[in-house]
């Protein structure tokens, strides 16, 4: 088992990683927990292949538990099932000694995130994370949120977990569409840590790669992440990083209303960015093909028809990363070597170029 031990100014906790953690989460929560109450909350995918396994489970090692299924995909993280989550609290009594489980993929962990952070003010967090995507980014560093109709992600808190457990069995129940985006997340952090890691991304040549080197992709996208978390938990100014690809990809994937995966946004939006910096010289002539082979090997999309309309446009002015008037872009220099890029929000139609034949 891997255990990478994270350490931020509001609390430190271990994510654990290796096959079969599932048939052990009673032993395991027991190590964090004391008995107490628990809900938890999934969703209606997840739900018929692990939630009656994971309850066994906890009530097997002393723990009370009730559990919240909620509709499965992005819909979910609103203001109508943050109720229901937040109305499963009070129904199950949970006082301040209690805890929330978020059994799910990246919606379900910040939504449940999310109502742990508000319920009594806080209570207690674990993130078992059940897709490709959760398990390398949402699950780690804190981030919580709902969705607006203004944007993505603009409702929310950072909220630590006490534990994030990772089992990468859970892949094989996923659907080939939801491991690939989440592939995605992937590429972008190997294309900032380069050496290692973008070596290992290189051996991935198609879909069924992916779950054959999972164990070693989860862990390189781990420890880049809580490596950058674990400097700047808030987002003051290194964890800027992780928004590589998501200042495109965001606004694309909230103007595409559910057609777009996150994963599948975010690589368009990774591909984009290193043409659009190839295009002004501040990156190195043939970065952007470099990452567009690790995308497309697994048949991520590099453009969308989408790129450059005024949906998206507006989705990327009111995206929560602006700042004083700013988009800070994240860019490559090249593989390896990312950099900081601020640009007016005025300017985002003049400044951004696109062909929407890229990479096709």
């Amino acid at each position: 088992m891997e255990t990478i031990h994270v350490t931020t100014k509001s609390k430190e906790y271990d994510i654990l990683i290796a096959n079969g953690l599932l048939q052990q989460l009673g032993r395991i929560i027991s190590q964090v927990w004391s008995k107490r109450k628990v809900l938890i909350i999934t969703d209606t995918n997840v739900a018929p292949h692990y939630l009656r396994g994971v309850t066994e489970q906890i009530q097997s090692a002393g723990f009370s538990a009730a559990s919240l299924t909620v509709p499965a995909g992005e819909s979910s993280k609103s203001w109508q099932v943050l109720q229901q989550t937040i109305t499963a609290c009070a129904a199950n009594q949970l006082s301040r000694t209690d805890g929330i489980i978020a059994l799910g993929g990246g919606v379900i962990g910040d939504l449940a995130g999310l109502t742990a952070s508000l319920w009594l003010r806080g209570i207690s967090l674990i993130q078992i994370p059940t897709s490709l995507l959760a398990q390398v980014d949402s699950s780690v560093g804190g981030k919580t949120a709902i969705d607006i109709p203004s944007g993505k992600n603009l409702v929310g808190t950072f909220y630590q977990p006490d534990l994030v457990v990772i089992d990468p069995d859970t892949l094989t129940t996923l659907p080939s569409r939801v491991t690939v985006e989440g592939y995605g997340e992937v590429v972008k952090c190997a294309a900032m840590k380069g050496g290692i890691f973008w070596n290992l991304v290189q051996q991935v040549q198609n879909p069924a790669d992916i779950p054959a080197h999972a164990n070693e992709l989860i862990l390189h996208s781990i420890r880049f992440k809580a490596d950058v978390v674990s400097q700047d938990e808030r987002e003051g100014n290194l964890r800027r990083l992780l928004n590589f690809g998501h200042t495109i990809g965001h606004g694309i994937e909230l103007a595409a209303h559910g057609r777009l995966f996150h994963g599948e946004a975010v690589a368009v939006g990774t591909f984009q960015i290193c043409r659009q910096f190839e295009r002004l010289g501040l990156t190195a002539p043939g970065t952007s093909d470099q990452v567009g082979r690790a995308l497309q090997a697994v048949g991520l999309p590099l453009t969308d028809s989408l790129l450059g309309t005024p949906a998206m446009f507006a989705a990327m002015r009111h995206d929560k990363k602006v700042r004083k008037g700013r988009l800070t872009f994240v860019y490559l220099k090249q593989i390896g070597q990312p950099a900081f890029y601020p640009v007016d929000v005025t300017q985002l139609e003049t400044w951004l170029q696109f062909d929407n034949n890229d990479g096709k």
